[in-house]
């Protein structure tokens, strides 16, 4: 039973079959590849076994008593009040500020601060006024200036083009290519590297410019001394801007920043003060969330499945962290979470007819479809079945629409592109890479995440965001297949091990004979194409919000976040829990100025 979701003509395209070393692009350093290849061929269970695998997953690190005893002072009427006068005199700061280059690098600077949020109106002004060429003026032959401009304009959904007077064609020779001397600007090459991240199908100037950029600055590392310009370009190189998960990024910055010349003192206070003031949002919606999970009950009656629940809710701060999102970010935990205990189910507990009776209930949406199932998926498909109704009825009491047969949709799909991957375990099977990423796209569960996000951000709901919802657009389908792609980069040789159907990497190898290596560079060549995809879906006219837009760029984000260096998910290692300290425990230290 296949499903009915194909990439022909989305995100994949024909890319799984361009053979790898054919290609000469330079990628980015992402993913952990060196793993050996292990062993592909898995176990062929018969379909009335009841034999039961486990994947030994280690328990949480993060106990409920812990959660329940996270406290700030900075929540306190003192620092509220500071923040509060702060953000008024950055406003007036913004409105003050008119040459052009320091209105671009204060905006820039608000951004990886983490302060945007507070200032949006006021940013689309600004860059309102540089799509109508007021501001071009003294900026045309100044690198830095024209790529961050660039840059800017892209990431707010402005459609700027690659080359004209106003963009890179100064900056290139007679032959096209770009100028040698502009390697002495350091500055300047490391804008334009980040702006090529913005690039679009199609757009060779900026793919020339990104491999340009990513080679000198490999060589200006080596040669200079500096330490400061060192770790600035080595943290652009192993991951750019573009691709970082946005609140990491702002606790990274925070702390370079500090150290740069020419710092603002009240840009830093207030980064600080306002990064401890939402850190404070984050850990109440922690705390609810452990309630939830402990009443359901899931990590002590399915003992085999991860028991994931502080991980859940850091990725929804790495989809959604501004304060005024808390219900969102609280549903999409309980949405990861239970994604996390079914995938567990199918992957390592169930049997085959075990599986297919479970998606059999969930396609039906019927509690009384559970009487069929074993004891231990009574409580998993009543507790899930629950959790949807109950966030649907939220929708339906505030909004007003019924969105049970989009979640039902949803939540099927996924169970079947599950019950598929379970089919291929137990038939031996090894599919092309192809028919590996049209499922592989579904079981990743983006789709379920952004289709609960949509209802949660998005007001009013439309007709025709509906429509696209229904049909999975482009940027549901693209965004999940990066997930996909990133999530095997770091995940697939543990879940060999576990004895799990092989990822992209290896049906790339079977397919076509090809090393390891050659296999993962080709993965890393398909998610760089696959962003050239997501990157025009910013300038065209969509019927989602920019908030949800936003929340599918940040779900591979967090995706190449959580799965850099291995499996930080499953198995929580040392980046993670550094991770998660950084963001959800401690708080920055700040000594506020004379009050």
């Amino acid at each position: 039973m296949a499903l009915n979701h194909s990439l022909t003509s989305c995100p994949s395209c024909s890319l799984a079959k361009v053979p790898s070393r054919t290609r000469t692009f330079i990628l980015p350093r992402i993913g952990n590849f060196s793993n050996p290849l292990r062993c592909m061929i898995y176990p062929k269970l018969a379909k009335n076994t009841t034999a039961r695998r486990s994947a030994n997953y280690q328990s949480p690190i993060w106990d409920f008593n812990f959660v329940q005893s996270l406290k700030s002072e900075y929540g306190e009427e003192v620092y509220i009040n500071r923040i509060n006068k702060q953000k008024e005199e950055v406003r007036l700061m913004l409105k003050q500020t008119v040459d052009p280059l320091n209105q671009l690098q204060l905006i820039d600077t608000l951004q990886r601060l983490g302060l945007a949020y507070h200032y949006e109106d006021e940013i689309k002004r600004v860059l309102m006024s540089f799509t109508h060429n007021i501001h071009n003026i003294g900026m045309r032959e100044d690198l830095y200036a024209t790529a961050l401009k660039f840059r800017l304009l892209r990431q707010h959904g402005y459609d700027v083009p690659q080359v004209n007077a106003e963009t890179f064609d100064i900056f290139r020779d007679e032959a096209g290519n770009f100028k040698k001397c502009l390697c002495e600007d350091w500055e300047g090459m490391l804008s334009l590297y980040e702006a090529s991240f913005l690039l679009e199908e199609g757009e060779t100037i900026l793919q020339n410019a990104r491999d340009f950029t990513t080679t000198r600055l490999n060589k200006f590392v080596e040669q200079t001394k500096d330490q400061n310009i060192s770790k600035l370009i080595n943290h652009a190189l192993e991951l750019p801007l573009h691709w970082r998960m946005p609140r990491l990024e702002t606790r990274w910055f925070i702390d370079v920043y500090e150290r740069k010349q020419g710092m603002n003192p009240l840009l830093l206070e207030l980064a600080k003060l306002d990064f401890n003031n939402v850190q404070i949002t984050h850990q109440n919606d922690l705390k609810h969330m452990s309630w939830w999970w402990r009443n359901i009950g899931l990590e002590e009656k399915l003992s085999f499945a991860r028991s994931r629940l502080i991980e859940s809710f850091f990725w929804t701060i790495g989809l959604i962290s501004e304060p005024q999102f808390s219900y969102c970010r609280r549903i999409l935990t309980k949405a990861i979470a239970l994604v996390t205990i079914i995938d567990d189910v199918y992957d390592v507990y169930g049997t085959l007819d075990e599986l297919e009776l479970f998606t059999d209930a969930v396609e039906r949406w019927d509690v009384n479809a559970m009487e069929q199932l074993p004891d231990y998926m009574k409580i998993c498909y009543l507790s899930f079945h629950n959790s949807i109704n109950e966030i649907a009825f939220d929708v339906l009491k505030e909004q007003g629409i019924y969105i049970i047969p989009y979640l039902k949709k949803a939540w099927a799909d996924l169970c079947k592109s599950f019950l598929l991957e379970a089919r291929w375990f137990y038939n031996g099977h090894i599919p092309s890479l192809q028919e590996y990423i049209d499922n592989a796209w579904i079981s990743i569960s983006g789709h379920v995440i952004l289709i609960h996000a949509y209802f949660l951000v998005n007001s009013p709901i439309t007709n025709d965001a509906l429509k696209c919802l229904k049909e999975y657009s482009n940027i549901i389908r693209y965004s999940s297949t990066i997930f996909r792609l990133a999530n095997d980069l770091g995940t697939s040789s543990d879940e060999l091990k576990r004895g799990d159907v092989p990822k992209s990497i290896q049906c790339y190898m079977h397919e076509t004979g090809v090393s390891e290596a050659e296999a993962s560079y080709h993965i890393r060549f398909l998610i760089s194409e696959i962003w050239k995809k997501m990157n025009n879906e910013k300038t065209t006219n969509s019927p989602f919000s920019e908030t949800f837009i936003k929340i599918a760029f940040n779900l591979f984000r967090m995706a190449q976040c959580t799965y850099h260096q291995g499996d930080g998910f499953g198995i929580v290692n040392c980046e993670t829990k550094d991770q998660v300290l950084s963001l959800l425990i401690e708080p920055i230290p700040c000594r506020i100025s004379a009050m």
